[in-house]
């Protein structure tokens, strides 16, 4: 299918623009090398990495996947932003200029479903007139419509067994870092929540709920992926060890119930494994023992008395604008007395951008659900399971956060991307029996 003059037109500002660049970068290159040659080399390998795209739209978004794991922050031109989201932001680029079109009809439903919630929370955006506001109306689209876009490309290029393995391996990494951390302290009396201190600090929450993702990942074992079943039965169980040390009793929650879908979710290509069941109960009942004992505690600073006093701030915060909310990252700001962002997808939403946009972030994360349930089982239940599982992490823990949500909506476009790459070749059939492994298109 021929491409419209728009794209076309894009696609050629982005040639002679990326051309006059390397073009300045290379002359650059040859006047730091004597005086400072570790910046010459930096710029040399993005003079390099901006050819490679030429070849491969997805080089530079395959590249951004590990970066995508860094949740460590810095301070650009005083704006604070997550090394995350730069490398997000680097891969979309790229990714929107020089990925394949067309689109698929999965992933255009979705970009429609993220184009209304921003024209949603565009409402609060011109009622709450400040920076961060204006900042993160278009953040919140890079970690969704974004994400979608650079895992398409991946997807579609034929790199997606790259892309997922990628995400898997820094995800068993740090799963394996948590729990020698955590062993270390159980040698040393100390049974309390992990806190990665490596390479970077995270919190015990940022750590457990990327784990769980990377969980239902692996049970989910798309075949196109190529890996065998021990391996990825080993990642599930490094990762769910992880989150056992990080104690985050979100992601168990959101991974039990994942679990419980896709073993009763009908799959025409295997039958799967009842016995992954008896994880589920265990941690179910662990996770409402907690919260349980902890709601019973005169402790009115433990993490459920915490989140319920959360809760009813955030929804006093609310109540004095209805419609249209306080606005994106109000908790950042001296507008509004409240010093944490709400623990809750729903009530963050709601109180930062009323009742209008609560119901556009419903009909995004729900509709996108659906569309995934409807899509071919190979493609479609790893994408579910991901997604799944961080809309249940986000009921009870932060949910507009960068790592957390743009990772499952990167899956989500790795697989709509393979699907489309599967579909086009000739004789496709959907059976998982018939699936081969693709080579890198051109």
């Amino acid at each position: 299918m021929r491409t419209g003059w728009p794209r076309r037109l894009l696609q050629g500002l982005g040639w002679v623009g990326g051309v006059g660049a390397a073009i300045a970068l290379a002359l650059a290159v040859g006047g730091v090398m004597p005086s400072r040659p570790l910046v010459a080399v930096v710029v040399a390998l993005v003079i390099l990495a901006f050819g490679l795209t030429l070849v491969d739209a997805a080089v530079i978004p395959l590249l951004a996947v590990l970066p995508l794991f860094v949740s460590f922050r810095a301070v650009f031109g005083g704006v604070d932003v997550s090394w995350s989201d730069i490398a997000l932001a680097i891969a979309f680029v790229p990714a929107v200029l020089f990925g394949r079109r067309p689109y698929s009809a999965p992933l255009r439903k979705l970009l429609w479903l993220t184009a209304v919630y921003q024209v949603a929370t565009l409402f609060t955006v011109v009622a709450n007139p400040y920076s961060q506001n204006t900042i993160e109306w278009f953040h919140a689209w890079l970690l969704t419509g974004g994400a979608l876009v650079v895992g398409w490309t991946i997807g579609r290029e034929g790199h997606a067994r790259a892309g997922l393995s990628l995400v898997l391996i820094a995800s068993v990494f740090l799963a394996v870092i948590c729990i020698v951390q955590g062993m270390s302290g159980y040698l040393r009396g100390d049974f309390s929540a992990v806190f990665p201190a490596w390479p970077f600090p995270m919190h015990k929450n940022f750590a457990g709920c990327v784990l769980g993702v990377a969980a239902a990942l692996a049970y989910a074992r798309p075949v196109w992926m190529g890996w065998p079943k021990p391996w990825s039965l080993a990642a599930f169980w490094i990762c769910v060890g992880g989150i056992l040390a990080t104690q985050s009793r979100q992601s168990l929650v959101a991974l039990a119930l994942v679990l419980i879908v896709l073993v009763l979710k009908r799959d025409p290509q295997r039958r799967r494994s009842k016995v992954i069941l008896v994880t589920v109960v265990p941690a179910l009942a662990l996770v409402g023992t907690l919260v349980r004992d902890q709601l019973a505690s005169a402790n009115r600073f433990n993490s459920a008395n915490q989140r319920l006093a959360w809760f009813s701030d955030s929804v006093e915060v609310w109540s004095q604008q209805p419609w249209v909310g306080a606005g994106l990252r109000f908790w950042y700001t001296d507008r509004v007395s409240l010093g944490s962002q709400p623990p809750n997808a729903e009530i963050e939403v709601l109180a930062s951008t009323g009742v209008i946009g609560l119901a556009a972030f419903l009909i995004l994360m729900l509709g996108a659900l659906v569309v995934l349930w409807k899509m071919d089982p190979v493609y479609g239940t790893a994408a579910f399971a991901v997604l799944g599982s961080r809309f249940v992490q986000g009921q009870l823990d932060l949910f507009w956060v960068a790592v957390q949500t743009s990772i499952p909506f990167v899956i989500v476009g790795i697989c709509l991307g393979t699907e489309a790459l599967y579909a086009s070749e000739p004789g496709h059939i959907s059976s998982a029996s018939s699936i081969r492994p693709l080579q890198p298109s051109r």
